[in-house]
């Protein structure tokens, strides 16, 4: 691991704001900190607290910030109806699930933007996968997972998003009837989802 990457962690480790004893504890010398910030790696925000230097975070690919900040975070939503080609439009922000036990001020980044959405321990897990984002493995919902939630979200989420998801699944030849079914029962949402996806798929 490079220094950077050791830098990302040790700050992620820290809810995303790092003191000087959290770099010694990792074996960084008070003076190797202090070189850091001098290059511009790290942002002193007060004296002996830092955070990752948004112009070093600008320099990489934003899929591999993501991992290394918040390997705990689920892509969904936007990020997630992009991914899977239900929608067309390109996320201004990342979307990302977290438990709802999760240290906010991790996510008070410049960059990459990030919108967060805590979600209840007993459904966090529910229909994750891995996916591949230009060689950069990130956890994700899977299809079911995501339509369910656009379904229990339905008021934040305007309708043409909504139509064309829910249109783009319907025809969608890697869809899991199964999965959405025993989803949507999980997440209380199943006559909703039924009566809908009904009309779709039986024409």
């Amino acid at each position: 691991m490079d220094i950077s990457s050791k830098v990302h962690l040790i700050i992620n480790n820290a809810g995303g704001i790092a003191r000087t004893s959290d770099f010694n504890a990792a074996g960084f010398a008070n003076y190797v900190v202090s070189d850091l910030c001098k290059r511009g790696s790290i942002s002193r925000i007060r004296n002996g607290y830092y955070t990752i230097s948004t112009k070093i975070l600008q320099e990489q690919q934003e899929e591999k910030i993501i991992a290394q900040l918040f390997p705990d975070g689920i892509v969904c939503f936007d990020s997630a109806l992009f991914y899977y080609g239900y929608s067309d439009k390109t996320p201004i922000s990342w979307h990302l699930a977290f438990p709802r036990t999760v240290t906010r001020s991790r996510f008070n980044i410049e960059y990459p933007p990030i919108r967060s959405y805590m979600v209840q321990q007993n459904i966090i897990d529910l229909g994750t996968t891995k996916s591949n984002w230009n060689g950069v493995i990130l956890t994700i919902y899977d299809r079911e997972r995501v339509i369910c939630d656009c379904f229990k979200r339905r008021s934040q989420i305007d309708t043409e998003t909504f139509v064309k998801a829910v249109n783009a699944y319907a025809i969608d030849e890697k869809k899991n009837l199964s999965n959405l079914s025993e989803y949507a029962k999980k997440l209380h949402i199943y006559k909703k989802v039924s009566e809908i996806m009904g009309v779709l798929l039986n024409g």
